[in-house]
């Protein structure tokens, strides 16, 4: 086996349910932790409430590879399209 074939991660065959290929809108994402897990909700806030959209429990080795991952591809984007403007938070107190 070559050094190339070694370092090149195995295809998965990766099926996903019609439900999750819609996908899910999320503008907030709120993230707790135990000593063995982060838990992130994502969650589409129309203040002054929201609604949880998605929940994803991972433990904190896969969650410092999906911060990794969610870095590279952000510095990718940004080499291909510009730097993206930080958004501002949403502002609770204008709320109708």
């Amino acid at each position: 086996m070559s050094d190339a074939e070694k370092r090149e991660p195995a295809r998965l065959d990766v099926k996903i349910g019609d439900e999750e290929m819609k996908g899910r809108y999320a503008n907030l994402l709120r993230i707790a932790h135990t000593r063995e897990e982060f838990i992130l909700d994502f969650i589409h806030l129309v203040p002054p409430q929201g609604i949880v959209t998605a929940r994803v429990v991972t433990s904190p080795g896969h969650l410092k590879r999906i911060v990794q991952a969610l870095a590279a591809n952000l510095a990718r984007y940004e080499e291909a399209h510009g730097a993206i403007p930080l958004s501002e938070p949403p502002d609770l107190k204008g709320v109708h």
